[in-house]
């Protein structure tokens, strides 16, 4: 057995065939919402990826029919994971929030992410890491942070950067709206629309194994540089973020997703 999926994960699945590793997360009881324990043993694997030579290719997919339905925000939330979440924000470097994600566009070969069921927020962010991003025609899509009074700030400057238009970018994030994945599909968010997409997935990274790894990496390496952001605009995701948690709109934001009605206070922030 391969050696990355002989160690034991609480969050995750993890298999090999053929040199093309599958990876899925493992909540189907929280629709697979990404928790602080998903986001430690994510950046581990994706380490143990990248030093093994030998694997291919990466599917990355979420068990029973979900992709990920965003961050755990009971787990966000916690009173026990304030301090983790705030040192992460206020370090000068990545925070684990964009690392989990970044990671993947990072690595020496092709990731192709599996959209089921939804992909929200955080889901959503980690997808758009990934090289390309096969969908189920039902699957839900949304940047969701505004919802709750927050900015996407787990790396969309640096992966959307290509992917969507700044125009459709912005209204994603600013409406927070679901879409499907046939709009998605249209705006350029979704590679592929397929009633199987798993299946379509082992399809293609089967293509990539036939090439050759070294041209493979060269090519998503020459294509990443083409849209290369400044670290800064990483950095200006924390500390915005920081403003929103801390805003008194937040707040408003959080009662008005149960209670329509509640109405917002003015701008704060310039």
């Amino acid at each position: 057995m391969n050696a990355i999926a002989s160690y034991q994960y609480e969050t995750l699945q993890v298999s090999i065939t053929d040199n093309i590793l599958t990876v899925t997360l493992n909540r189907p009881h929280k629709k697979n919402a990404m928790s602080f324990q998903v986001i430690n043993e994510l950046i581990k694997l994706a380490g143990r990826i990248s030093k093994d030579r030998t694997i291919r290719a990466v599917i990355l997919n979420g068990a029973e029919g979900t992709f990920c339905a965003g961050i755990d925000l009971g787990d966000l939330n916690h009173p026990k994971n304030t301090a983790f979440a705030l040192w992460e924000l206020i370090k000068p470097w990545q925070s684990a929030f964009q690392r989990v994600c970044l990671v993947w566009r990072d690595l020496p070969v092709p990731v192709i992410a599996v959209l089921e069921g939804y992909c929200i927020g955080a889901g959503l962010q980690l997808a758009l890491a990934c090289d390309v991003r096969i969908s189920h025609p039902d699957c839900q899509l949304s940047i969701m942070e505004a919802k709750w009074g927050l900015v996407p700030d787990m790396g969309l400057t640096q992966s959307a950067f290509g992917v969507l238009r700044e125009d459709t970018l912005k209204e994603l994030a600013m409406s927070a709206r679901i879409i499907d994945s046939n709009e998605g599909k249209e705006l350029g968010l979704i590679s592929h629309c397929s009633e199987t997409p798993l299946e379509q997935a082992q399809k293609l990274a089967a293509e990539f194994a036939e090439r050759s790894p070294d041209a493979v990496l060269a090519s998503k390496r020459v294509i990443n540089a083409m849209y290369d952001q400044p670290a800064k605009t990483l950095y200006k995701e924390k500390a915005w973020q920081l403003k929103m948690m801390f805003g008194r709109n937040r707040k408003l934001a959080l009662r008005k997703a149960k209670q329509a009605s509640t109405l917002f206070g003015k701008r704060q922030f310039r």
